[in-house]
C-alpha cells in the first residue's frame, strides 16, 4: 500500500472512531435527558380516548355522553386528579364502525392514550373491541348493548358497562307480562337494522314466545329510515294485540311521533328507549312500557347531586347516556387511584376482583369477572297522566329498581351457561 492510501486509511480511521465516540457521547447524553423526560411523562397527564357518535341516528346521545364524561373529568381534576395527574380527554366523533376502528387505532399509536372509553353504536364498539385486543390495550365499552358483544366476541381487554340487551328485554317483559300484553297475544316488531337491533329482536321473540306469545310480523328497517308510513300500513293490515318496536336512537322517536300521527289503537312497548329520545317524542304521542338503566329521579344524594351538578353546569337535566358517561370515568378513576397505575393488565385485575362501585344507585355495580359485564339495577318507565307533572321532562314514570332490594343483581342477566364468553 503506498504511503498516500496509508494515510488516507489512517485518516478515514481517526475519523471513524471520532464518529463512534460523538455518538456514544450523544447517546449517554439523551439517556441522561432521556431519564427526567420519563419521569416527568409519568407523572404527566393521564390520556383518555373517548370515541361516541355525534352523528347519525345516535347523534343526539352521543352528545350527551360528551357532555357527561367532560363533566366528570373536569371534576376529577379540579378535586387534585388521579394520584396527582391531571385527565387529558381526547374525545371525537366515532362515525361509523370503519372511523371508529381507525381512531381508535390512532388514539393508541399516535395519542399515546392510556385507555379507551365510550361509544354507542355496539357495531362500532366491536371494532374498537377488535383494535383493542389486538393492541392488548383497554377500552371501557359504556353506551353498546349487544349481547354479543359481551358473548361470542368477548375479549380480556373490554369491560361493558350499560344493561345488556337480555337485562332490557327481561326488565321490559316483568312489565308487559304484568299488564297482560304478552300471553297469548299476538306482536308485531319493528327492528333496526344493525347489531344492536338483530340482538334485541332474537332476545325479544325468544321472551315472547317462552311466555306464550306469538311473533306475527318483524321488520327489519334501515338505520338511515325516517318515514314509518309504509310499516304502518302494514300493522294496520295485520291488526296486532301488540307492537314491540326494536329500535334505535332517534329511530324510535319518529315511529312514536308518526305512529300517534296515524292514530292507530294497538298498545305500543319496546325493548329499548332512552329518556332523551323520550323526551323529544313528548308526552302526547309516547305510550306503553319502556326499559332503561338509570333516571334522574332517582332517591340517592349521589344522583341527586349529579343532577344539580350537571343542571348548573348545562341548564338542562341530565338523561341516561351523560349519566353512564359520568359514572364510567369515575369507575375508570377508582381503579387507577387504587392500582396507582394506569397499566392494562393492572386495572383489568382490580376490575377482574368484583370491586364494588358506586353508580349514583341504591346498590353498588360491579363487573363480573367471567364476562366482564357491570351488574346493576335497571328500571321500566310509562307515561304519567296529564297534569300530574309541571317540567316538560317529567312526564315519564319510573319503576323501583329492577331486580328487587332482596334479589340478587344477576337475576335478569344472562348466566355463564347460557353466555359463550371465554377469553382467550
Amino acid at each position: 500500500m503506498s504511503k498516500d492510501n496509508k494515510d488516507v486509511s489512517s485518516t478515514r480511521a481517526i475519523a471513524g472512531r471520532r464518529r463512534v465516540l460523538k455518538a456514544g457521547a450523544g447517546m449517554a447524553g439523551a439517556l441522561a435527558l432521556g431519564f427526567p423526560a420519563i419521569v416527568r411523562s409519568q407523572a404527566g397527564p393521564i390520556k383518555i380516548g373517548h370515541l361516541t357518535p355525534l352523528t347519525g341516528f345516535l347523534g343526539a346521545l352521543g352528545g350527551w355522553a360528551q357532555l357527561g364524561i367532560k363533566m366528570a373529568a373536569e371534576e376529577i381534576n379540579a378535586s387534585g386528579g388521579i394520584n396527582g395527574r391531571q385527565i387529558d380527554l381526547i374525545s371525537e366523533d366515532s362515525v361509523n364502525p370503519a372511523t371508529a376502528a381507525t381512531k381508535a387505532q390512532r388514539m393508541y399509536e399516535r395519542d399515546k392514550v392510556d385507555v379507551l372509553m365510550g361509544e354507542i353504536n355496539s357495531a362500532s364498539a366491536k371494532t374498537i373491541m377488535q383494535v383493542a385486543e389486538r393492541n392488548q390495550r383497554l377500552f371501557m365499552s359504556i353506551g353498546p348493548r349487544s349481547d354479543a358483544l359481551r358473548g361470542a366476541n368477548c375479549n380480556r381487554y373490554t369491560f361493558h358497562v350499560d344493561i345488556p340487551v337480555t337485562v332490557m328485554v327481561n326488565a321490559e317483559g316483568q312489565g308487559l307480562l304484568r299488564e297482560g300484553l304478552i300471553k297469548g297475544k299476538r306482536i308485531y316488531a319493528l327492528t333496526s337494522d344493525y347489531l344492536f337491533g338483530h340482538d334485541l329482536a332474537k332476545a325479544a321473540k325468544k321472551f315472547v314466545t317462552a311466555n306464550g306469545g306469538t311473533v306475527i310480523g318483524d321488520e327489519l328497517i334501515a338505520t338511515s329510515a325516517t318515514d314509518f308510513s309504509p310499516y304502518l300500513l302494514k300493522i294496520r293490515q295485520a291488526k296486532p294485540d301488540l307492537i314491540a318496536t326494536n329500535l334505535g336512537g332517534n329511530q324510535v322517536t319518529n315511529f312514536v311521533k308518526q305512529y300517534a300521527e296515524f292514530g292507530l289503537p294497538y298498545p305500543v312497548a319496546g325493548f329499548n328507549l332512552n329518556t332523551a329520545d323520550a323526551w323529544a317524542a313528548g308526552a302526547g304521542n309516547l305510550g306503553g312500557i319502556w326499559p332503561t338503566v338509570w333516571h334522574h329521579e332517582i332517591d340517592t344524594p349521589g344522583t341527586k347531586a349529579f343532577v344539580a351538578a350537571f343542571r348548573k353546569k348545562y341548564g338542562k337535566t341530565p338523561e341516561n347516556h351523560a349519566w353512564i358517561e359520568y359514572v364510567s370515568l369515575k369507575v375508570m378513576a377508582q381503579a387507577m387511584t387504587a392500582t396507582k397505575s394506569t397499566d392494562t393488565s393492572k386495572l383489568i385485575a382490580y376490575f377482574e376482583s368484583e370491586a364494588k362501585f358506586d353508580l349514583l344507585k341504591p346498590r353498588m355495580g360491579y363487573f363480573r369477572s367471567w364476562d366482564h359485564q357491570m351488574m346493576q339495577e335497571a328500571y321500566t318507565f310509562t307515561v304519567r297522566k296529564p297534569g300530574t307533572y309541571k317540567e316538560a321532562w317529567d312526564f315519564l314514570q319510573f319503576s323501583a329498581a329492577i331486580p328487587a332490594a332482596d334479589q340478587p343483581l344477576e337475576l335478569l342477566a344472562p348466566t355463564k351457561a347460557e353466555n359463550p364468553c371465554t377469553f382467550k
